[in-house]
């Protein structure tokens, strides 16, 4: 019998691309998205559903007609200025709408969850390399309802019987390798695009945010890991959910860092292009290095990054940002 996995946020970057994994995998996506930061074009794998995660009502009648086997959810907004600036649309939409995602599924009777997280809730690192074990102590109010999600998970699963997963990504980056589907944000705020287009001149040059960190080259650290490798974490996840229960956590990031002058350096190089940069003051909160140990999810989901490199990521971002879709 095909799997059938409500996916939250589906028209969305990273849940699109996990659309992808899952049909490859032989399970059907059923995407539910108010389309409000998605795109109706990414929807490619399975049947498409309108709606918001605050709406429970819609909510019911989605799962009643299609009763997936699992959740994957997506569904957030994930800016971290603008959650400062607009707390309330973040607690409200995050917060409120996964506890109403959590309850409509508990009425139905569907009890696998996997939640999209973030290293956001660690907040400022207290170790070079950052494992699951590490205080979860966020900075902002993105992180925050983040960490407030994970809790309600836990206590969900104690109490109501949930099985669900945690992932916190790193850096997510790239572009689908066959390039049906990619990044497309407005505004962007990731450094990978804006980068590349700066090499391929669609913006003049491209904003460094402090050159005095304590790393090598003085700029930020961070660990970049591949859309498309993401997605495979979270099939993996949905896998563990038929044996494991209660709740969990694991970090998906590369396992090793690139600093921004060495990112720039390598779309230079990728493209034959120079890029010009723009040198601005340090954002506060803003960690000199984030790298993520990987080893839990390696050991535990089966997971490898294997398209996590600089280059695989610059190469499919650039080839899916050139090909105009």
């Amino acid at each position: 019998m095909t799997l059938r996995v409500l996916v939250t946020g589906g028209a969305g970057y990273v849940g699109s691309h996990t659309c992808k994994s899952l049909a490859a995998a032989g399970a059907l996506p059923i995407v539910y998205d108010n389309l409000s930061r998605g795109h109706e074009w990414a929807v490619k794998w399975g049947p498409f559903e309108r709606g918001d995660i605050t709406d429970a009502d819609r909510l019911s009648e989605v799962i009643r007609t299609h009763r997936p086997d699992a959740v994957l959810h997506f569904a957030a907004y994930a800016y971290v200025g603008e959650s400062v600036e607009d707390p309330a649309k973040y607690y409200w939409n995050n917060v409120v709408g996964t506890l109403t995602l959590l309850n409509v599924m508990r009425a139905e009777a569907v009890n696998r969850f996997v939640l999209s997280s973030t290293c956001s809730v660690y907040g400022t690192p207290e170790a070079p390399t950052i494992d699951e074990s590490h205080r979860r102590a966020p900075i902002n109010p993105y992180g925050k309802s983040k960490l407030m999600i994970e809790q309600c998970l836990e206590d969900y699963s104690r109490a109501y019987g949930l099985s669900a997963i945690g992932l916190r990504y790193f850096n997510a980056s790239g572009a689908d390798p066959d390039g049906e589907i990619g990044e497309a944000h407005d505004p962007e705020t990731h450094l990978i695009p804006l980068v590349l287009a700066a090499a391929e001149g669609f913006q003049p040059d491209v904003t460094v945010f402090g050159a005095d960190h304590e790393t090598p080259d003085g700029t930020c650290i961070r660990d970049f890991v591949h859309v498309s490798d993401l997605a495979d974490a979270h099939v993996a996840a949905i896998v563990r959910l038929e044996t494991s229960h209660g709740f969990d956590a694991f970090n998906l990031g590369s396992g090793s860092g690139n600093s921004v002058k060495e990112v720039i350096a390598a779309a230079e190089r990728i493209s034959g292009r120079a890029i010009s940069v723009r040198h601005g003051e340090r954002r506060e909160g803003d960690p000199a290095r984030l790298v993520a140990s990987n080893a839990k999810a390696r050991a535990e989901l089966g997971w490898r990054p294997n398209r996590s490199d600089i280059d695989t990521i610059l190469v499919t971002a650039r080839n899916w940002m050139k090909s105009g879709k």
